[in-house]
């Protein structure tokens, strides 16, 4: 069987795992935010988004398809008419309904209504301290608004966590910001990196270097252990490692853990759905080269089985790798890591310049890779630009 032909047979419960057991659902592209580094672009509601009984019909579809957890965006989700009506259903249909916002509305009564509701977990975006935070999020009062939503989640008995993008804004607020956030009761912390996709790609000046890994992953071992006595879960996101010394520990959830990358689990176990319905395997890739189906147009087990732009991951090899990463030792287990960033960097897949890893076997060299905008991005959500791979000395002015 071709690699095509095994990527879009239907896949029966009995003969494969794969099945959208955790899926990223964009209620709305509205937004009360207008941040500098957001992957959508989110402001303003896209034209055609799902209505309420369109999306209770999406409910029922996920039950059936075996989905344990929904986490609601947008832009903001509570934004979306029938945002309460989503919740509950979800909980109702035996799926754990979570939320990612960035805060501003999560005032005491809408708290009170999430928690009747049945929302399972709130995680609140705190990129950095209040200036960082602010500048990146162009808002004055953004941090405070941030901060006080996870004391109204506190409050209104909702577990909260908090996820942070990295990037050199925030860079040397790391430390500080998770006093910041353990101050907060949060139960869990995600980090992960800043990519140069949607709004982040037209600001270069965000984004990491490679050889910055070499200072944030030591830095995050010792948070994450820090974390562990504090009954804290920090996790890396899926864009941010991979198989350098610390990896075990970062990708585990116990202190004396041994996991690792498994590769991009982008519509083998993740699943991202548009506010207009559209369906990608994950959530942050880029709309117009992923989309595998309209929730309109198709039910979602069809698109689920049948759609290639969906089932890349599951037949991804070695072959499918490139530069680097196609002669890494770790290759056939890491398969060239997060699948939107180096797309977001590279202009497609399977070659991942975000590894910590190589920058370390390139530093052993005397080496390091510096990324260099060569195309801009075109301004749409979800879309990316393109950079070129500069290879020079580690310590350029020695």
């Amino acid at each position: 069987m071709t690699r095509a032909a095994q990527s879009t047979r239907r896949l029966h419960p009995q003969d494969h795992p794969w099945h959208p057991r955790y899926v990223v659902w964009e209620l709305t592209l509205a937004c009360d935010h207008t941040c500098g580094h957001c992957g959508s672009r989110a402001g303003r509601a896209r034209p055609d988004e799902l209505t309420l009984p369109e999306a209770l019909q999406v409910v029922a579809q996920l039950q059936a398809a075996g989905t344990r957890d929904v986490v609601l965006i947008g832009g903001e989700a509570y934004l979306y008419t029938g945002f309460l009506e989503i919740v509950a259903a979800l909980r109702e249909a035996g799926i754990r309904p979570l939320m990612t916002s960035g805060g501003r509305g999560l005032k005491p009564p809408r708290c009170r209504d999430l928690k009747e509701a049945g929302i399972a977990l709130v995680s609140i975006s705190v990129d950095g301290l209040s200036q960082a935070h602010n500048a990146i999020r162009e808002s004055p009062t953004s941090y405070r608004d941030a901060t006080r939503a996870l004391t109204n989640l506190r409050d209104a008995g909702i577990p909260a966590a908090a996820n942070t993008n990295v990037n050199r804004r925030n860079l040397h607020d790391l430390e500080a910001l998770y006093e910041v956030l353990r101050s907060f009761d949060i139960t869990a912390w995600q980090v992960q990196l800043t990519a140069p996709l949607g709004r982040a790609a037209d600001h270069e000046g965000f984004i990491l270097q490679p050889f910055d890994l070499l200072d944030l992953l030591p830095r995050l071992d010792a948070l994450k252990r820090r974390a562990f006595e504090d009954g804290i879960l920090l996790m890396p996101g899926n864009n941010l490692g991979y198989f350098g010394p610390e990896e075990a520990l970062l990708r585990s959830q116990h202190p004396d853990g041994r996991d690792h990358w498994m590769g991009c689990q982008a519509g083998r176990f993740v699943l991202g759905i548009e506010s207009d319905g559209a369906v990608k395997g994950c959530p942050s890739l880029q709309t117009d080269a992923y989309v595998g189906g309209n929730l309109r147009q198709q039910p979602l087990q069809e698109i689920w089985d049948h759609a290639p732009h969906l089932a890349f991951a599951r037949a991804r090899t070695r072959d499918d790798l490139w530069g680097y990463c196609k002669t890494c030792d770790f290759a056939d287990v890491c398969l060239g890591g997060c699948t939107f960033t180096a797309h977001a960097l590279l202009g497609r897949p399977g070659n991942n310049p975000y590894c910590h890893l190589r920058a370390r076997e390139l530093a052993a060299r005397g080496l390091r890779e510096r990324l260099v905008r060569a195309q801009p991005a075109p301004g749409r959500p979800f879309d990316n630009g393109r950079f070129d791979l500069v290879v020079e000395p580690l310590n350029p002015s020695s």
